[in-house]
């Protein structure tokens, strides 16, 4: 691990934010992520599974947490079990959790090695009526892998077939939505590292650079500053490019004259910070390209004031098409004869040229848990990223930020340059 341990009590306290959601006589089983094979005999890098993490704070692969918060013997109420290392594994791939060190990061006393659990799975599952088990549940994503949680699910349900059983994926929505003041430090301190990255970035940009070398110098600031790395594969479109959502080739050169779309994120602890901004190669907008990045800017500005209890991304989504209708007309997309004619129930002509969400929660996950018709609460973080993509003109523009919900919305990347003037500013030097 790169960063300072969170203090054990962060997690100690969302267990106990857990069990108070519980029915009585339950049991919760949770599994760490798996170590995905890619070829060879290799890995990808391991990724936590986001829920073991906010209960633990272990950062380990084959890793099991079991909670049975009302069994007769206090030593089953909270039990970790990790992968038992020795000598032959610490020679080849270093450090793992000793006992006494996954009891300090987690506040459990009960730490076994994996090759108990079986035994005191029994322990528990009899002394219990309902066992919670836990899925993602991730409303924008599906995948045809099968996933640890899944086998591990599977495989308890063969077990013990006559216990009811329970989702966690609804509860842990519920409460990782509201982050506590030590997860608003983890994403700012992630915030801040990706400002710092995108600031090294405007020096660095110029006609002739690689995508790729963009992205070489943008982790290399992660890692400097001790990110884990990337939050997500980080989008740097040029040209054309910039008009696809998802473009993650990264390989072109940057021509004189073309925009630049960044939208990328450091992980710092787990946690994610997500920034966009469209830049000029060539460190000047050209007229066209200015007066889009500045209807986007307006728009920008507007749509950070919504981020107040009470609204939804639904709500902001139908909010914005408003302020962007009149943007769009005044750029010429649409004429407002165009506008006035449409049928706003089905596809409202905005759609065209923002095809996207207005943002996404914020959290562990750079996707959190959470939909679109959450009702914001203090303590919610969601990222703030409108955008006007013209293909015919290979001109995209995405201006993005992350949002702490509050009475008075704080942006969390408040100090990095958004608008045409200061990034033009600091690209000339």
């Amino acid at each position: 691990m790169k960063y300072q341990e969170i203090e054990s009590s962060f997690f100690i306290n969302n267990r106990k934010k857990l069990i108070s959601c519980l029915d009585e006589n339950a049991l919760v089983l949770l599994s760490s992520n798996d170590e995905m094979p890619e070829t060879g005999d290799q890995c990808f890098p391991f990724r936590q599974n986001a829920d073991f993490f906010y209960l633990t704070g272990i950062d380990q692969e084959k890793s099991i947490l079991a909670l049975c918060p009302q069994h007769p013997n206090p030593q089953y109420r909270e039990v970790l079990f990790l992968l038992q290392t020795n000598e032959t594994i610490a020679v080849w791939n270093g450090y793992k959790y000793t006992i006494e060190h996954a009891q300090r990061v987690s506040g459990i006393q009960n730490v076994q090695w994996l090759s108990n659990f079986d035994s005191l799975l029994k322990e528990m599952a009899y002394a219990s009526e309902k066992i919670y088990l836990n899925l993602q549940e991730n409303y924008r994503f599906t995948t045809e892998v099968e996933r640890q949680e899944l086998r591990f699910s599977k495989k308890i349900q063969q077990l013990f077939p006559l216990h009811t059983y329970g989702r966690l994926a609804p509860l842990f929505t519920h409460l990782r939505l509201r982050k506590e003041s030590v997860e608003i430090d983890l994403i700012k301190k992630s915030c801040d590292i990706t400002a710092s990255a995108f600031k090294r970035l405007l020096k660095f940009v110029k006609p002739g650079v690689m995508e790729y070398e963009i992205e070489a110098e943008m982790i290399h600031e992660f890692i400097r500053l001790a990110a884990t790395g990337h939050a997500f594969a980080p989008i740097i479109a040029s040209g054309k490019d910039t008009c696809v959502l998802h473009y993650i080739k990264n390989n072109k050169m940057c021509q004189d004259g073309d925009l630049l779309l960044l939208d990328f994120g450091a992980s710092f602890a787990n946690y994610a910070g997500d920034l966009s901004r469209t830049i000029p190669v060539n460190g000047t907008y050209s007229p066209r390209q200015k007066q889009v990045y500045d209807a986007c800017w307006r728009i920008y500005e507007f749509t950070k004031t919504l981020y107040v209890p009470g609204m939804t991304i639904n709500k902001i989504n139908k909010s914005v098409f408003a302020i962007m209708e009149t943007e769009f007309v005044k750029l010429g997309l649409f004429t407002q004869q165009e506008a006035d004619q449409q049928d706003k129930t089905t596809f409202p002509l905005v759609r065209k040229y923002f095809m996207h969400n207005i943002g996404h929660f914020m959290g562990i996950d750079t996707h959190d848990v959470g939909d679109r018709d959450v009702i914001f609460e203090e303590g919610m973080v969601a990222s703030c990223e409108p955008g006007i993509y013209i293909p015919e003109e290979r001109i995209g523009i995405r201006i993005e930020t992350d949002m702490l919900i509050s009475e008075k919305p704080i942006d969390l990347m408040e100090n990095v340059p958004s608008n045409s003037i200061d990034i033009e500013r600091i690209m000339k030097g």
